[in-house]
């Protein structure tokens, strides 16, 4: 088992401890990652630290001959990024595989830990699964659930789901391998679609409700970060909480109270606090922090979030 030749291709750091956990038992013969983008992504990094060979595709459905030449028994994805053609799938022994951060057929696609959290879900996990030439549509091999904490944000979580993704990976190939998993198909039924964010994603609607802000707010922190705009300046908000106060004749997104540890704004049906943010031009810090460098911070009563 320990002599089986994998093929690892992937990105961003999600993928790291899967990488590793790879290199420790198994032959890794090769990494494939995005191409370079400024700086090199942590795949790349950690292959070059372990002397494994990089290939860094435009396209891999247009290039993809070397990993046909190097006949791998089995080739492993996560977060690679792009589509892999049937050529590919195909050739391994014991197929490709996926390391996905979803509770598959639910969050196909390329942000499902940072919509998990928007969405207000309460649970996610790590499904493996074959591949197929559909975005995540693969028969399903194992699956993990763990709890979204309320406490969880998308930095917490990323984290949380890249070592079970470890965990379960490693659990994974020697039944593949030992022909012990019969795949299970996915219910098409089920199937929802977590999009990559956009910058249109990422501003506050303060019209909707606190508990909506709130998870946008902590599915957003720390990448790429919610934001809304006060005085045309951009404003990031990092970190909030729930209020309980209730304001029926303000207007979404105004400024209703100052407390010691944050920023009181209107919602649909409340209010929400903002704890920590960053202003235009300056690093993050915690509201109370923002307050206490203003001379007078009641002033900010009655102005409105945009």
């Amino acid at each position: 088992m320990s002599k089986l030749k994998i093929i690892f291709m992937g990105t961003p750091a999600f993928g790291v401890p899967i990488l590793e956990e790879l290199i420790k038992n198994y032959d890794v013969v090769a990494v494939v990652c995005q191409p370079d983008r400024g700086v090199l992504s942590p795949i790349k990094k950690l292959a070059i630290e372990n002397k494994i060979e990089v290939y860094q595709p435009e396209k891999i459905k247009e290039d993809y001959e070397f990993i046909l030449k190097l006949k791998p028994d089995l080739i492993v994805t996560c977060a690679f990024g792009q589509i892999i053609n049937w050529d590919i799938i195909k050739a391994p022994k014991y197929g490709c595989i996926n390391v996905h951060a979803s509770l598959l057929p639910k969050l196909r696609g390329g942000a499902p830990i940072h919509r998990a959290i928007i969405n207000g879900d309460y649970k996610t996990g790590i499904t493996i699964m074959k591949m197929v030439e559909r975005l995540d549509a693969g028969p399903i091999l194992t699956q993990r659930e763990i709890p979204i904490e309320e406490t969880d944000n998308v930095g917490i979580l990323h984290n949380k789901l890249s070592l079970l993704g470890k965990e379960l990976l490693m659990e994974t190939i020697p039944l593949l391998v030992e022909g012990k998993i019969t795949p299970k198909i996915q219910e098409e039924t089920g199937a929802t679609f977590a999009s990559n964010i956009k910058r249109e994603d990422e501003k506050i609607d303060f019209s909707k409700s606190s508990r909506q802000v709130f998870n946008l707010i902590r599915g957003l922190n720390p990448f790429p970060g919610a934001y809304t705009i006060l005085e045309t300046k951009i404003i990031k908000v990092w970190n909030s909480r729930i209020g309980t106060n209730f304001y029926f004749d303000k207007h979404y997104g105004e400024i209703v109270a100052i407390y010691d540890d944050g920023i009181g704004v209107k919602t649909e049906n409340g209010e929400i606090i903002i704890t920590e943010l960053q202003m235009e031009g300056k690093t993050r810090m915690f509201a109370k922090d923002f307050l206490n460098g203003l001379r007078d911070p009641k002033l900010l009563l009655g102005k409105l979030f945009d």
